[in-house]
């Protein structure tokens, strides 16, 4: 009999409330990125509640719903860039997050700086970084602008340079949120040939995308995240089927 798989990411009875006035908790990453805490806007409510599920070692899950239903925040929560306020997630191993791509450089900061700082927090000492900088730098194509301030990067840049980072982090999973919606058709590709490449080395993801062709490429389950709704699980086609079928009745 084949050894049972273990859990890469359980997230059980979880849940967030968006509150007036109320301080957000953020987790320690984006207080050193941010260097700041942040504050909700008017009125009160929970994005979701009672989330739970597991998603195995080398497993690809998708995440859909409509738009507010919470899935870029679910991410977060799993990122632990975000605190629940209610429910528990445990993750089992260091945790790539392309959320958001170059949300969390510092503008101030070269790109030189930036992969350091990024580098660093991924737990990499400056001799790890140092034999992946020249391989990060190429394949965001900015050799040339290694010392110029990220404030001055086009978007394009700060998203190739965000996710040539973050995966050559090597961590054994992957939280992605509609990196390939961003950049030209080449660098969706590029992506897309990289993400391959990892998920056919067993890494474990999980997909925010309204991509069909992206969610049946990569994910062989699918979560339906519904506004005041339990969650729906089960086979891709399965969540895609039901998602779109709510779509189309709307």
């Amino acid at each position: 009999m084949p050894p049972k798989q273990k859990d890469a990411i359980v997230v059980k009875d979880v849940g967030i409330k968006f509150a007036i006035n109320r301080r957000r908790r953020l987790g320690v990453k984006n207080l050193l990125i941010e260097g700041r805490t942040a504050t909700t806007g008017v009125g009160e409510y929970w994005p979701f509640r009672h989330v739970s599920f597991r998603v195995k070692k080398g497993e690809s899950v998708g995440i859909v719903g409509r738009n507010g239903c919470g899935k870029s925040t679910l991410l977060r929560l799993v990122a632990g860039v975000m605190l629940p306020d209610e429910g528990t997630i445990r993750v089992n191993g260091g945790v790539g997050a392309m959320i958001e791509l170059s949300a969390g450089f510092v503008g101030d900061l070269s790109a030189r700086e930036n992969v350091y700082l990024i580098s660093s927090l991924h737990g990499f000492t400056r001799e790890q970084t140092d034999a992946r900088f020249d391989e990060i730098m190429q394949w965001a194509g900015v050799e040339r602008f290694v010392d110029t301030p990220v404030m001055h990067f086009s978007s394009g840049m700060r998203a190739r340079l965000a996710f040539s980072i973050v995966t050559r982090m090597e961590e054994p999973i992957l939280l992605v949120d509609e990196v390939l919606a961003v950049g030209d058709k080449a660098f969706r590709r590029k992506c897309g040939d990289v993400i391959d490449g990892m998920l056919g080395d067993g890494r474990t993801m999980l997909l925010v995308s309204h991509n069909e062709s992206d969610l049946r490429r990569w994910c062989q389950r699918g979560i339906y995240l519904r506004r005041e709704q339990e969650p729906m699980e089960g086979p891709i086609e399965d969540i895609l089927e039901m998602y779109l079928s709510d779509v189309d009745q709307s």
